[in-house]
């Protein structure tokens, strides 16, 4: 049960940052910029605390992984 609730917010952050990525790719003024920069920065946040207490060791390596993809992207 524990475990298919953090799926289902580590899911919900993911898509969140999908989200907001996307909206940084559109045409925004400043303030709507930085706000969606800081939401974007506070869901990595939450989604690397979720990861880390959920999956204490078999997401600390992945984490620069899929940092490293994101670069990518």
């Amino acid at each position: 049960m524990m475990l298919d609730e953090n799926l289902a917010r580590i899911r919900a952050h993911r898509n969140n940052i999908h989200r907001y990525r996307r909206l940084l790719r559109t045409k925004l003024s400043e303030l709507e910029r930085h706000f969606i920069e800081r939401r974007l920065a506070e869901e990595r946040s939450s989604l690397d605390a979720l990861t880390a207490t959920a999956f204490p060791v078999a997401f600390r390596a992945s984490a620069a992984q899929a940092n490293a993809m994101e670069v990518l992207q």
